[in-house]
């Protein structure tokens, strides 16, 4: 029997934490990360096959000027409103570890991104959870307690959902100066065609968060980033570090951001016709899909049978993520959208199991 660990490890309040560990068994069609089904932008491709030795052998810029430039010219700011991480994941961590002071909470509408809870919990905050029925009909519940941080993910992972900007509009008129930090996670904004960065330039306590993982399929490079006022975007790079964006990520970042071609455009245009073909498809079936304003479909299942499904699908040679019990939903099951064959092979695998 392996001895316990004495000494500084592990942290008490890391006692119930575990390593992330999702079915990654490698199938045929994965419809399980909401990644970019088409592949990677071509410039960014082009960016890194041009890069020289210097990209690799020497370290990439302290705080990714390049990148931190290209966000600024994409959303009109300029980059002292930008902060950038490895993945938004790093610029959420970020933000966690820069406020004030432990204990304070963390506010969030659920159900919503996994991470929240661990990443509250590993930097010494609690996690409270507000129903997204409850939170839309009174913004003031996620705002009890005095909390040092709200969190928002918009559109919605996993259920979709969109909520309205004069919901978020009325939720940050009660935030003062020198109240809790509105966080507003926009990792599939690209996909609903709206953004609150010009809210959060404007509004001393929001911040907006983007990845670059889904629309512009730069997943494997981990590149993020996060809009908002100057001073709050510097708390952000200080507890960020230097060094956070590798240089082959940055170049290719720029030339993804840059668009020339409209790929980015092209290919969310494609996912959302799937999207309502996939939607329409499921409902000629009887089921009953969530609406949806991003690159993926949540589709309720019976209950206890979130898991089950999913394995069985994985079975059949396609994987989708299982949300077993979500508040306001119950069990469900959430689709990738990608190229139609990626749907026909899921719609055939879903038609082949025994419910």
């Amino acid at each position: 029997m392996t001895p316990p660990v004495r000494g500084p490890l592990p942290r008490p309040d890391y006692a119930s934490l575990t390593r992330y560990t999702p079915d990654r068994r490698a199938v045929p069609v994965d419809l399980s990360d909401n990644t970019n089904l088409w592949g990677t932008h071509p410039a960014a491709l082009e960016a890194i096959r041009s890069a020289g030795t210097d990209a690799l052998a020497r370290y990439p810029h302290l705080y990714a000027d390049d990148l931190r430039a290209a966000v600024a010219r994409l959303h009109g700011v300029t980059s002292e409103h930008v902060a950038t991480g490895c993945g938004s994941d790093d610029v959420l961590d970020s933000l966690w570890r820069a406020l004030a002071e432990d204990g304070g909470a963390v506010t969030y509408a659920a159900p919503t991104f996994s991470m929240v809870e661990p990443l509250s919990q590993m930097n010494g905050r609690e996690a409270r959870a507000v129903a997204w029925s409850r939170a839309l009909a009174d913004p003031d519940l996620l705002l009890e307690g005095d909390p040092v941080m709200v969190y928002v993910c918009r559109p919605n992972n996993p259920t979709g959902h969109q909520a309205p900007e004069a919901w978020v509009a009325e939720l940050l008129g009660r935030v003062e100066d020198d109240g809790p930090v509105v966080l507003i996670d926009e990792a599939y904004a690209d996909f609903a065609g709206e953004t609150l960065i010009p809210t959060a330039v404007e509004h001393p306590r929001a911040l907006v968060v983007r990845t670059l993982s889904k629309a512009y399929g730069l997943a494997g490079l981990r590149v993020g980033y996060a809009v908002g006022s100057k001073a709050l975007v510097g708390e952000v790079e200080k507890s960020r570090g230097p060094y956070k964006v590798n240089r082959l990520a940055e170049v290719a970042a720029c030339a993804a951001l840059a668009d020339e071609d409209g790929w980015v455009q092209r290919t969310i245009a494609e996912c959302l016709e799937n999207r309502e073909r996939l939607v329409a498809a499921l409902r000629s079936r009887s089921e009953a899909p969530l609406p949806s304003a991003s690159n993926f479909v949540l589709l309720p299942v019976a209950a206890g049978t979130a898991v089950p499904t999913a394995l069985a699908l994985r079975e059949r040679g396609v994987a989708v993520r299982p949300f077993p019990d979500c508040i306001d939903v119950g069990d469900a099951v959430r689709v990738t959208v990608g190229p139609w064959p990626l749907m026909e092979q899921f719609l055939e695998a879903w038609d082949s199991l025994e419910r």
